[in-house]
């Protein structure tokens, strides 16, 4: 993945200028930063619209209920967030945490990858 043509474009405003910086695909052109390890389908900017798939490819939408498919520790806190636990009304968001929601009255953000549609 060294050859620049090699590289997606970006999913934001889809400039094909992107370059790696350590883990990450950065834009120059808008400034948006994503994981190279997440595929590109899984977040993908389609015009004003934001296609986010689920753990087993299904497609997200906001007001979706989902369930954790792992248990998840909290970074800067020791609160885990138990595997099965349901989620009501998230909302999709573009970023490397495509989903912002409450779990026990917190507001957190997800990545989808560990989330399945209920």
């Amino acid at each position: 993945m060294n050859d620049m043509s090699e590289l997606p474009p970006c999913p934001a405003c889809r400039q094909g200028n992107t370059y790696p910086d350590g883990g990450l695909l950065i834009c120059p052109d808008c400034g948006h930063e994503w994981s190279a390890s997440v595929p590109a389908d899984v977040a993908i900017q389609d015009e004003d619209k934001l296609l986010v798939k689920d753990a087993h490819g299904n497609l997200l939408a906001d007001g979706d209920s989902v369930v954790l498919v792992k248990d998840l520790r909290l970074k800067g806190s020791s609160t885990v967030i138990k595997g099965g636990t349901k989620i009501r009304s998230i909302r999709l968001v573009s970023g490397d945490h495509e989903v912002d929601c409450k779990v026990d009255g917190m507001s957190i953000m997800l990545k989808a990858q560990y989330l399945k549609k209920a």
